[in-house]
């Protein structure tokens, strides 16, 4: 199957957001400051290397079904950083994760819109 440009976008912007699951181990919260935490980002990070994983086989091998996986992992990882709305965290923390969960659900829409391939007609 070939998948159609939007379809790409949303891969590049689901790895996007994978690498950035995967950066977030380097710098864990810090004793005392609001934050996730370290089981969430570790958590965040095997969800950002299977994304990573499942959009470069869905890219190569036209798989919808590794596309399908990297919107799950993806939608499994926002659910993680929705507390931050109730966990009365800073305003520019809640900023950043509204970003992130708005480009999450994008991302997932792109890539499970379905290719429109015109189908011949046989009358």
């Amino acid at each position: 199957m070939t998948f159609s440009k939007l379809n790409k976008a949303g891969f590049v912007l689901a790895a996007v957001l994978g690498v950035l699951d995967l950066l977030s181990l380097v710098q864990p919260t810090p004793d005392g400051e609001a934050g996730p935490p370290f089981a969430i980002l570790l958590i965040d990070g095997v969800l950002g290397l299977i994304t990573i994983v499942a959009v470069v086989i869905a890219w190569r091998t036209g798989r919808r079904g590794a596309a399908r996986i990297a919107a799950g992992s993806r939608i499994v990882s926002m659910v993680t950083a929705l507390p931050a709305f109730f966990a009365g965290v800073s305003a520019g923390l809640l900023l950043i994760v509204s970003v992130l969960v708005v480009l999450t659900i994008a991302c997932v829409a792109l890539m499970l819109l379905p290719s429109r391939v015109p189908v011949p007609v046989s009358d």
